[in-house]
């Protein structure tokens, strides 16, 4: 059973009022560029106790949900001939993630990704306009590899994906049709090994209620998301994503 706090789990079984209020926020400001959900929401799960191995998997049930409903949202700007490189790369790496996940410590892990987003956002935003644009395939199935590592490890398989996807030069809407499905499947793979790694190691498992009611608030936050994502353009999209690449590494180093 996923275990959140034992502040939460006092409120009537269920989150209270600022749970809800941060899964809203995570999830509307995630849903602008499509990932960090788990990133910026972590920041506050990873402080309110609890095993590292359940917060994921919180993080993991609310982010497939907001994935799911922007994956249906955005289904005609699937791109399935890049996405299988990275799916196939990630598959790979999921397994080194949840190993790690069960067996290392986290925090310098953490720090490390925290600083490397952060740099990397900051110097997109700083750099000056250049055209150039990476097609490399081996970049893809790389790129997919280390997605696949993190969302074992964190629940936040996006990050390298997403830069990857604009480094080629992409517009957003193609950039969201290969990385945002990514997401969603590498958090339903990591959910089903981090349940079947638990599973053989003690008795017991799955997703309960309390866990459950966080949903609502997550796809209301990602509703409003998307509408405003709607409204960018490419320039203002890219400005979006390195902003959030810096707020999620934040979140990481909180």
């Amino acid at each position: 059973m996923i275990v959140l706090s034992q502040a939460t789990a006092r409120i009537l079984g269920g989150p209270g009022a600022a749970d809800l209020a941060a899964v809203f926020v995570a999830s509307t400001l995630s849903s602008i560029a499509g990932f960090a959900f788990s990133a910026i929401c972590g920041a506050l799960l990873f402080h309110m106790g609890g095993k590292p191995v359940h917060i994921v998997q919180v993080m993991i049930v609310c982010s497939i949900a907001i994935q799911l409903f922007s994956v249906m949202t955005l289904r005609n700007a699937i791109d399935w001939r890049y996405l299988g490189r990275f799916i196939l790369g990630g598959a790979f790496g999921l397994p080194v993630g949840v190993y790690l996940l069960t067996h290392l410590a986290s925090a310098q892990y953490m720090k490390f990704i925290g600083l490397f987003l952060i740099a990397y956002g900051s110097y997109m935003l700083l750099r000056p306009r250049v055209s150039t644009t990476y097609t490399n395939r081996t970049g893809d199935y790389a790129a997919g590899f280390l997605g696949g590592v993190t969302g074992g490890f964190a629940g936040f398989p996006g990050a390298f994906v997403t830069i990857w996807c604009g480094w080629k030069g992409w517009d957003k809407d193609r950039q969201r049709g290969v990385y945002q499905p990514f997401i969603l499947i590498m958090q339903v793979l990591a959910l089903g090994l981090i349940t079947l790694v638990q599973s053989a190691h003690a008795r017991g498992g799955g997703i309960d209620l309390p866990t459950l009611s966080y949903v609502p608030g997550a796809l209301l936050g990602s509703w409003c998301g998307i509408g405003i994502f709607r409204r960018l353009t490419d320039r203002q999209f890219a400005f979006s994503v390195n902003l959030l690449l810096i707020a999620s590494g934040l979140g990481l180093l909180a």
